[in-house]
């Protein structure tokens, strides 16, 4: 996925209604987790993103600030960001508790 031609997110969308369900890719452009919800709004936020497990289950949901993910629009409308952090690196973060 070329994420260069994609159209990024201005600080007004930075909103848990259009970030929550957000696909997270990492610097390999694998997929390295999901927006579970914000905290916050703006560039100041909180990302939640949940991190592995299958389908919903067992994933470890890590607080990231949204300065941390580039988020954009695919060609399609829908919202994802990209951020230099593998999967092993989130993972190795503290887990989010509500």
């Amino acid at each position: 996925m070329d994420h260069k031609l994609h159209q990024r997110l201005d600080a007004s969308e930075l909103t848990d209604a259009v970030l929550s369900g957000a696909t997270i890719y990492g610097p390999g452009d694998e997929t390295v987790g999901t927006v579970s919800h914000l905290h916050g709004s703006g560039a100041e936020a909180q990302a939640i993103v949940d991190v592995g497990g299958f389908l919903g289950l067992g994933a470890k949901p890590v607080a990231l600030g949204v300065s941390q993910i580039d988020f954009m629009r695919d060609e399609g409308g829908t919202v994802h960001g990209v951020t230099h952090h593998n999967k092993e690196a989130l993972k190795a973060l503290p887990e989010h508790h509500h």
